[in-house]
């Protein structure tokens, strides 16, 4: 059973605004993890997880029950940790 992908509408306004072949880019990494979402994530401040994409970078949190990655931040690398 593969994984969902839930976006907050933060992370979504953050996508709309970049570029948009960083854009898609960023997007189909994200969505090609769903098969194995863990061998991309690295543990990140207690229950989050952040993935890296280039200079970019995503903050997830994971539902194991739900099978669920919930995008929270997805900013350039020196902003996104600041948030």
């Amino acid at each position: 059973m593969t994984w969902t992908i839930k976006w907050t509408p933060k992370s979504t306004r953050v996508l709309k605004k970049l570029p948009q072949d960083i854009a898609i880019r960023l997007q189909s990494k994200i969505e090609s993890i769903i098969g194995d979402p863990f061998r991309y994530l690295e543990h990140y401040e207690g229950v989050g997880y952040k993935m890296r994409i280039g200079d970019y970078r995503v903050l997830i949190d994971v539902d194991t029950k739900a099978k669920l990655l919930k995008v929270r931040v997805l900013d350039k690398r020196g902003r996104v940790y600041k948030r």
